[in-house]
């Protein structure tokens, strides 16, 4: 459940950069991965989402940095793209919030593309030693 709150690590801090947020997921990721295959999955799973997120939102902080350094006037490109951050961003945060509700309940939830990417790495069957845990496969 943690790994999909790191959202929320630039705003703990007081910092409105996106990056942050990336930072603290990585961070989460690394630490946690190896405590059972569950966390892994979930934590992988939480890092690789956010990613593009981070993308959208630092785009956005640097375009915004941009105008007001060079006195360039808002243009509607930009409250378009601003729009389109915040939609995603808000997207991002709804599925988020699911995920971590569904990973507090011990269960498993699938994105849409990285949950096939974070099933086959935390999950992956490694020949020198298989497992018999029951796996919960994604539904695609």
């Amino acid at each position: 459940m943690g790994a999909y709150l790191m959202m929320f690590a630039a705003v703990a801090i007081g910092l409105p950069l996106p990056i942050i947020n990336l930072i603290a997921a990585v961070i989460y990721y690394f630490v946690n991965r190896k405590k059972s295959r569950f966390v892994h999955f979930h934590s992988l799973q939480a890092l690789l989402s956010q990613i593009p997120t981070t993308l959208i939102n630092w785009g956005l902080v640097v375009w915004a940095v941009w105008i007001a350094v060079t006195d360039l006037r808002l243009s509607e490109e930009f409250w378009s793209y601003a729009i389109l951050a915040g939609v995603a961003t808000l997207f991002y945060f709804i599925i988020s919030m699911i995920a971590a509700y569904k990973a507090r309940q011990g269960k498993m939830y699938y994105f849409l593309f990285f949950g096939k990417i974070a099933y086959d790495v935390a999950f992956r069957v490694r020949e020198e030693r298989a497992t018999t845990e029951p796996v919960n496969k994604p539904p695609f």
